[in-house]
């Protein structure tokens, strides 16, 4: 979801602070954590607690623990940043921002819990919109066939909401990394031919077993690297292109299989002189190379017409 169907650069809505804790307080120590992760929420809370002007304490331990947060040690306190996941694992209580939760992701906005010596201390609302392309592309890929699966580490209310924003029916939320290329192998498993779209470096193992990868221009060298197909641009109609070009192209090759096929079925019992004992018709050598190689000129023009092919969707994005 993150960097694919949205837009990947999220920022900090909501800072609720629990019992005694300051908001700068939360922010604070939440950014001091985050400092040293490469995810997009981490970085929107370390780009709110710069904007803000604020001066982020020394970190001295870092874990950053996948699909659910990252562990450090600030001040010599434990400090937990992440997901309900999370603070299951490490056993700590939620009860009390429960509210404050489940307000941010019925808004739709990802909730990032900061626990400090495994005491709640506040909550984090950041979200990503969509992009305005995601929604076109969604449909136009409905309407040729596809069955559209969102899949994201985002919990369950966050997950309905961008994906209805988006227009999708179906989605699995709350999915760790190392699942994503699971669920992928279960559809498979099911007769079903998929193809992953991801950006991150998370999506990479399940890029990998999709029968076809597309990585998002914007991803990360591990999610390009493992694509079978690299996009440019980091637009969602630009896999609506690919999968018009590559039916195009399917199409091209099935006209030039049946074309050469009938051509060199009557083509070569005549050159063989089968004409000849009816009607006294034998080709020259000469010509008959030159029917051979016309026969592979018309097949590469006939390719070669891909070059002026523009897909569907970029004729409609051009008359917007």
């Amino acid at each position: 979801k993150t960097g694919t169907l949205t837009q990947g650069k999220p920022e900090v809505t909501d800072v609720l602070p629990y019992g005694n804790a300051a908001t700068e307080d939360v922010l604070i120590f939440a950014a001091s954590a985050e400092k040293g992760s490469e995810h997009p929420l981490g970085e929107a809370i370390v780009r709110r607690a710069m904007s803000d002007g604020l001066e982020l304490y020394e970190t001295e331990q870092f874990m950053a623990v996948p699909g659910k947060g990252v562990q450090a040690t600030i001040q010599g306190k434990e400090a937990l940043i992440g997901n309900r996941a999370l603070m299951d694992m490490e056993n700590v209580s939620t009860a009390a921002i429960e509210e404050g939760v489940r307000r941010l992701e019925e808004e739709g906005k990802t909730a990032m819990i900061l626990a400090l010596n495994r005491e709640a201390m506040g909550v984090i609302g950041v979200a990503d919109v969509l992009k305005p392309s995601s929604i076109d592309a969604v449909r136009e890929l409905r309407e040729m066939g596809m069955d559209i699966i969102m899949l994201t580490g985002d919990n369950q209310r966050t997950a309905r909401v961008i994906a209805n924003q988006a227009g999708i029916a179906n989605y699995i939320a709350e999915v760790l990394p190392e699942n994503k290329a699971r669920e992928v192998a279960k559809l498979q498993k099911e007769g079903h031919i998929v193809a992953m779209v991801g950006d991150g470096i998370n999506d990479a193992p399940a890029l990998a077993q999709a029968d076809v990868g597309i990585a998002i221009g914007s991803g990360t060298d591990v999610a390009m690297e493992t694509g079978d197909i690299v996009l440019i641009r980091s637009d969602l109609t630009d896999v609506v292109a690919a999968i018009q070009l590559s039916r195009k192209t399917m199409s091209k090759i099935r006209q030039n299989l049946f074309w050469a096929l009938g051509y060199n079925t009557a083509g070569i019992p005549i050159a063989a002189g089968v004409l000849y004992p009816t009607f006294g018709l034998l080709l020259n050598p000469i010509v008959a190379a030159g029917a051979m190689a016309f026969s592979s000129v018309s097949v590469v023009s006939n390719a070669a017409l891909l070059k002026r092919y523009v897909p569907e969707i970029k004729k409609k994005e051009a008359n917007k």
